[in-house]
């Protein structure tokens, strides 16, 4: 989406705005009513609801929270400073919209309970917001993936004192979606799912994941489909009730990192300046918790890194602990799945899939990245999830491309002398080759 542009948006501001709210505000209205009426002719009666939801009070005040994000909605898009995150905020509503109606019409639920009447002001929000909302259109609450969109716009730029009221202010109207008793729990976490994935789909940096096709290389396709049975395994257990529900979470990650491979490429991750989106880091969180113990499971028994070169070292990701401890001044973390550790004093990313065999280009710019980092002679670590495969083959690119070694079978030999356990497979040889051909 660069087509979009990142200009400031100067006299075209509001009504670049206005243009998205003229049409996001009717198609919420239509198509949430006739979400809304569809559910009550089919006289829906299914519920999800926990037992210990009965102790949450009904309290009347919380309309006030829970009506205020229609102003935070019109609000958030003046936040917005560029036309693409206009466009990319506009798209996220839309997206939250037409992913909720469809889950609507799909998966209908009702409100379980009867709320208790209200009077005096209270009573009159509460009585508007009854004239269009009726008990139905239950998961994913839309009212929570639109607060995590217009939180996420409101609170990114803002300063500390103004990001604390932000973030207050969206815990309460949270809280207000139970307190009303609009939705039931299990609203509220589906709904947070589906805010992230619009903030997934739409990145504030980086190009959108689902536009471009990614180039099917090395063993990605089979690397997709053993994620995908993954993602299916956890949702099938999700389809139990209760307390599986939360394999959910887990099934969204799985489901995601396989999109990655079969078509966004490590730019999926979304990591940029060796951090990650915030989409990313929550959507993602229970696979980048797996694979950082994965990390761990497998390189306990070595975790110091190993030198290759004067000033250069290979090796796992490390902690922040073991970077002051082993004294780097420089980091070069290849990596796509985590955020680059802190403490260095300088850190460089050059995102690479896990298992994946990177483009010429990537590997190219991994090798020059390493150049840039070692021209200081300060101590450089660079590193990938276990130290022996991504990272070993970027030292490789870097010992061709700077003439250190003369030949692949060289350069291979001296990474293997100062760390055994490195994984050249046969695609690596034929890709340092071809780099090593291409000077």
């Amino acid at each position: 989406m660069n087509s979009i542009g990142s200009a400031p948006l100067g006299p075209i501001r509001w009504q670049h705005s206005v243009a998205w709210l003229l049409l996001l505000a009717p198609l919420f209205f239509l198509s949430y009513g006739w979400t809304n009426q569809l559910a009550a002719s089919r006289g829906v009666s299914a519920s999800i609801v926990f037992g210990w939801e009965q102790a949450i009070p009904f309290l009347p005040w919380t309309i006030v929270p829970y009506w205020s994000i229609d102003l935070m909605y019109g609000l958030s898009f003046l936040a917005c400073r560029t036309p693409r995150e206009v466009n990319h905020h506009g798209l996220r509503l839309l997206s939250a919209q037409l992913i909720s109606v469809t889950c609507f019409v799909l998966f209908p639920l009702r409100f379980s309970g009867e709320k208790p009447a209200a009077d005096g002001v209270f009573g009159t929000l509460f009585d508007a917001l009854a004239g269009f909302d009726l008990p139905y259109n239950q998961a994913p609450s839309l009212h929570i993936s639109l607060l995590v969109i217009i939180w996420w716009v409101l609170v990114r730029r803002a300063s500390p004192g103004r990001c604390m009221v932000w973030n207050a202010w969206a815990l309460l109207v949270a809280a207000s979606v139970l307190t009303t008793w609009q939705h039931h729990f299990i609203d509220l976490p589906t709904g947070l799912l589906a805010g992230l994935l619009c903030l997934w789909l739409w990145p504030d940096l980086g190009t959108p994941p689902l536009l471009p096709p990614g180039k099917g290389e090395g063993r990605r396709a089979r690397l997709s489909l053993g994620y995908f049975g993954g993602a299916m395994i956890c949702l099938l257990m999700a389809m139990q009730g209760g307390w599986a529900l939360l394999a959910a979470w887990p099934a969204t990650a799985l489901a995601l990192v396989a999109a990655n491979y079969a078509w966004a490429g490590a730019g999926g991750f979304q990591k940029h300046d060796g951090r990650q989106s915030v989409a990313v880091r929550w959507l993602l969180a229970p696979y980048r918790l797996g694979a950082w113990i994965n990390s761990r499971l497998w390189t306990w028994r070595k975790p110091e890194p190993d030198r290759v070169a004067d000033t250069l070292w290979l090796g796992r990701l490390p902690t922040a602990a073991e970077l002051a401890r082993e004294r780097f001044d420089a980091v070069v973390d290849v990596t796509a799945e985590f955020n680059t550790p802190r403490g260095a004093a300088r850190s460089y990313s050059v995102p690479m899939l896990d298992l994946a065999l990177p483009s010429l280009a990537t590997l190219r710019h991994a090798a020059a990245t390493l150049d840039t980092a070692v021209a200081n002679g300060d101590r450089v670590l660079v590193c990938c999830a276990l130290g022996y495969s991504r990272s070993a083959l970027s030292v490789a690119a870097w010992l061709l491309q700077s003439g250190r070694c003369d030949s692949v079978d060289a350069a291979i030999a001296r990474i293997r002398a100062a760390r055994p356990q490195v994984v050249f497979s046969e695609a690596h040889l034929t890709l340092l080759k071809e780099l090593s051909d291409g000077q």
